[in-house]
Order: structure tokens, then C-alpha cells, then sequence
């Protein structure tokens, strides 16, 4: 597990759930308000410590089983999410009005040998459909399975390669992230961007998200520098940045917390401020510690809007008597979907035209929707960092755009 990750509690719970997210990216470790919620093309409506794997709920006859496979024993933070992951899929079940599902709870124990037994368990004991697993590695095993006994998957992994037909990844893509950037950035006048990239697994899938979106928007592409983590290759970098002079008006950053910690001071340190080149962010940005850093005031990021987190935070809150990890409402949508699928449109709820179509839905955080490939897309706002906090400069789409 990446050290970034150590710390998915306390004052920096945001941020370092965030880095959770990125690190799924290496197959390491991969919104909504209550009641009644429409089919495909509605909407929903606008951390706590490991436990012991439990044994699946008592089903009942006539429910509709759902299996959910997550690394409940897991090293580290990934029982620590899994096991918020698993209270969430629980708060959508009592959410939802005369809900129908009763879940499977399988411990896959964050490997894909544990994922591929987990699957079949819940298989065995008639699961219509699987959410989860979380790791990349495992989301493939379990999918293997599913897919063999014509189940559809609903998984949590960042890493596109992970999803295929039939296997729909329900998390925060990097890709999304990275195409609204520049989609805003190129709205606002910037032709030509630079970017300055670390040298990690998500760094990778952003250089390739980054050229395919500058090219879509037709955006130059001024520079494109990779760093490694330490201060002397960021100061190397920071001063090829630097050497751009007005060749680029735009700065692409999509590091984190603590990676941006070690970043800005060096670039102001060579002449590169935000006054100078407008800074762009992923939803990495959406940490305390870069919310707190003078340098990266005034920059710009794409992410869901906080309202809905907030909103499921707070009930979740009520709840459990702690916090939620970021990657909750992942879960809680998944079932909510579920339920309203098979409340909706019964023995069709879970076949590829019903789970892909076109007009998406309302999440706990925002628009989503699944692509045939199994990738999803989703409705992100741009915030601008503020001091202490950030603030929305451009809404999340309610809708997607024709043919988009």
C-alpha cells in the first residue's frame, strides 16, 4: 500500500481517502437524499475501525439478493474503507422505500483468489447481481465469475482496465476528471496548457486523459514534464515549466495533498504562480492541506459538487456515530441503483440497455452514467481554491449533452 495512504481519519479524512482513490489507480488499493428515487434517466433526488467479516444477512423469500464483495479484512485502510463501504450499502437499503434487496456480505479479504470464492459464494446463494469488490485485481476475478453466470458487476475501482461488458466501474475516474478541466479551461480562454505530472500509476493514465481531452477541446499541448517525488526532480521540472515563459497560460497539476505540498513552494520559488499560468487540479485537489496552501490559491479543480457528501455524511453521521470514508457513497448508490432497477423494471432491471443508458442518473454525487465498456462517466463541477476551502465556479451538469 502506498504511503499516502496511512491516514484515512481525522482532520485530513478528506484528503487522504482522495489518496485512497488515486491509489486504486495501482490495483493497490483501488450522493443523494432519502426515499424514493426514478428508474435510468431519474435521478436519486438531488471511518470507522475494522471489523470481523460478518456472515451473510438471513434472505428472506422473495428478496432480491446482492451480493456485496468487499476486503473486509483487508490490509490496512482497505478494511478501514470497505468496512464504511459496507455501513453505506446498509443505509440504502433502510433508505429506500419498501426496499426489496437483502445483501450477501462476502469478505473477497483484498485478493483475487478471496474475490473470486466471494463471488461464487454470493452466486451460489442466488445474488442477481454483485457490487464491489474494490481492488482492481479483484474487481477482474470477480468478474470472471459473474460474468460466466450472466451477473452483472458494480465495482469500485479507478482503473479502466478493470471494466469490461458486464463488469460497470462505479468510482471516481481520473479520466472525467482530467476531460472537465480542460473542457473549462479552454471555456475560459486557454489555448494552451502545460502540465506537470507525477511519475506514479495515476500520473500515467492522467498524461494519456490529458492529450485525448486537450486534443478533443483543441488545446496546444505547451509542455508535458514528468516529476518524481523529491524536491530535486520537482525543481528540475519546475524550471522547465518555468523556461515556457508565455507559451502557456494554463498549468495541469494532478497531484495531491502532499505531493502539492513539495510542488507549490518550489514553482513560486522559480516565477511560476497562478497569477502567471492559471493552476488546473483533478479531484485530488480536494484536500484540506491544498485548500490551506498559499500558493495554490485561486486554482482551479474538477470534482463532484460537496453538497451531496455533505448531505450523506450527515445522515450517515446519525447513524453509525462516525464519520464516512470518501468512498462510501460509492456503495450507497450502488444498491440505491439496485433497488430502484428492480423496483422499476423488475426481471429487466439488470440487463446492458438498462444499465447503460444514455441519459444517466442522479447520485449521492452528481450525474453518472455506464458506458458499454463498462467505464462510467459522470457530471462534475470546477471549484476554485479558497482559503480554507473551495467553492464551486462552475456546476455540475444535470444532464449530459446530446450525443456527448
Amino acid at each position: 500500500m502506498s504511503q499516502s495512504t496511512k491516514n484515512a481519519n481525522g482532520t485530513s479524512r478528506a484528503g487522504a481517502l482522495r489518496n485512497i482513490l488515486a491509489a486504486l489507480v495501482l490495483g493497490s488499493l483501488a450522493s443523494g437524499c432519502a426515499g424514493n428515487m426514478p428508474g435510468v434517466g431519474g435521478g436519486f433526488g438531488a471511518a470507522p475501525e475494522p471489523a470481523p467479516a460478518p456472515a451473510a444477512p438471513a434472505i428472506e423469500a422473495g428478496k432480491l439478493r446482492v451480493g456485496l464483495v468487499l476486503p473486509l479484512t483487508g490490509a490496512g485502510n482497505a478494511a478501514v474503507a470497505a468496512n464504511s463501504l459496507r455501513n453505506a450499502a446498509e443505509m440504502a437499503v433502510a433508505e429506500f422505500s419498501n426496499s426489496n434487496v437483502a445483501l450477501l456480505v462476502k469478505d473477497d479479504r483484498g485478493s483475487p483468489d478471496g474475490a473470486r470464492e466471494a463471488t461464487q459464494q454470493a452466486l451460489g446463494e442466488g445474488a442477481e447481481v454483485i457490487v464491489g469488490p474494490l481492488f482492481a485485481s479483484s474487481v477482474q476475478a470477480a468478474g470472471q465469475v459473474a460474468r460466466q453466470a450472466g451477473k452483472p458487476v458494480i465495482a469500485f475501482s479507478t482503473d479502466a482496465s478493470a471494466a469490461t461488458r458486464g463488469v460497470y466501474l462505479l468510482s471516481f475516474m481520473p479520466e472525467s476528471e482530467v476531460d472537465r478541466i480542460v473542457e473549462f479551461a479552454a471555456a475560459r480562454g486557454k489555448r494552451s496548457i502545460a502540465a506537470m505530472i507525477p511519475n506514479t500509476a495515476y500520473g500515467t493514465v492522467v498524461t494519456a486523459a490529458f492529450q485525448e481531452a486537450a486534443s478533443r477541446r483543441g488545446v496546444r499541448v505547451a509542455a508535458l514534464e514528468r516529476y518524481n517525488q523529491d524536491k530535486a526532480s520537482i525543481d528540475v521540472t519546475a524550471k522547465r515549466i518555468a523556461a515556457l515563459g508565455d507559451q502557456a497560460d494554463a498549468l495541469l497539476i494532478p497531484d495531491g495533498g502532499e505531493g502539492l505540498a513539495l510542488v507549490g513552494p518550489v514553482l513560486a520559488a522559480n516565477g511560476v504562480t497562478n497569477a502567471r499560468m492559471q493552476f488546473l487540479g483533478t479531484g485530488l485537489w480536494d484536500d484540506a492541506r491544498v485548500f490551506g496552501a498559499k500558493t495554490l490559491q485561486g486554482g482551479w479543480y474538477a470534482a463532484p459538487d460537496k453538497a451531496g457528501f455533505n448531505n450523506f455524511a450527515a445522515r450517515y453521521r446519525a447513524r453509525f456515530g462516525s464519520d464516512p470514508t470518501r468512498l462510501a457513497t460509492l456503495a450507497y448508490d450502488a444498491v440505491f441503483l439496485v433497488n430502484a432497477l428492480n423496483a422499476k423494471y423488475g426481471a429487466q432491471a439488470f440487463n446492458e440497455p438498462t444499465l447503460t443508458n444514455p441519459d444517466g442518473i442522479i447520485g449521492t454525487d452528481g450525474l453518472f452514467r455506464f458506458r458499454q465498456d463498462g467505464v462510467n462517466q459522470r457530471g462534475l463541477a470546477v471549484l476554485q481554491v479558497g482559503t480554507g476551502s473551495s467553492s464551486v465556479i462552475s456546476a455540475a451538469p444535470r444532464t449530459f449533452a446530446p450525443g456527448s
